[in-house]
């Protein structure tokens, strides 16, 4: 059975969380919103026979870190701490999973450091910028900031659900988790603060260079179940704007826990590994 490695890295501003399992080419797993690490404990055990799989807490969120006082974290910072894990881990370039907002990540990884990056895979980044609605979606986003400046996580994190399409009340632990994703998820509650107060604006501000990225290793992929909503659309434009046909993945937003093994084989596929 494979053993998790868990360590810490200081990076410009930070120290990091990161867990490693597994054996072969690495593949570093990128997570969105206030997510952290946990987010994966559902498929990183079926991907460890294949990659070393990384995954860490970004900056500010859960067991990583910020130096003095929480401040406005741009899309190209978070960029550059993935850019020192995988310079740290000291194995060459990496295949990359970036979801939702780690997909933003992702891709300003591959455009700043492109000898770091085998593939990348961008899963639903939710670009606003690059939609024919993209003023609304930024007048959207300055109200649920608000809301959080003054009503504080509930109401925004209720209006920010809904301006994703995404169903539902802020995600809370559920009876039935194992005990990693339940770990995960009760993190996950303290991380509210740092992404509505320090996160949300610049990433919803982030606009890639497209130009640049035509060149690059990038999959842009979408959920089967993701259709109409706001990150799918936003994915399906991007590939369009790259001049490629999105791959389609099993599950929605959040396959990748729902569809764990399907999500994974369907990467082997789009990365072209065994």
């Amino acid at each position: 059975m494979n053993q998790s490695r868990t360590d810490t890295l200081e990076v410009p501003g930070a120290t990091l969380h990161y867990e490693v399992l597994g054996a072969g080419p690495v593949l570093l797993l990128i997570p969105g919103g206030p997510a952290d690490a946990g987010a994966f404990a559902s498929i990183r055990g079926e991907l460890s026979g294949r990659y070393t799989v990384v995954t860490y807490d970004p900056r500010g969120l859960s067991r990583s870190s910020v130096d003095g006082e929480p401040r406005n974290t741009t899309v190209r910072t978070f960029a550059d701490d993935a850019h020192e894990l995988l310079a740290a881990m000291g194995t060459g370039p990496a295949y990359v999973l970036g979801s939702s907002g780690g997909a933003l990540v992702g891709l300003e990884l591959v455009s700043r450091y492109p000898e770091q990056v085998r593939a990348l895979v961008a899963h639903e980044p939710p670009l606003t910028r690059l939609l024919d609605d993209a003023d609304e979606h930024a007048r959207s986003a300055r109200e649920i900031h608000d809301t959080y400046l003054s009503e504080g996580v509930g109401p925004a994190m209720g209006k920010f659900l809904a301006s994703a399409g995404l169903d539902g009340d802020p995600p809370r632990p559920a009876a039935g988790l194992n005990p990693e994703m339940a770990g995960a998820m009760a993190r996950m509650q303290g991380n509210f603060d740092f992404f509505l107060g320090h996160m949300f604006l610049p990433f919803g501000e982030y606009a890639p260079d497209i130009p640049r990225l035509r060149s690059l290793p990038i999959t842009v992929a979408v959920g089967e179940a993701s259709e109409g909503q706001l990150a799918y659309r936003a994915a399906v434009t991007l590939a369009e704007r790259l001049g490629k046909e999105p791959a389609v993945f099993p599950g929605d937003h959040g396959g990748f826990n729902s569809h764990p093994r399907a999500f994974a084989r369907r990467l082997d596929e789009v990365l072209g590994t065994p």
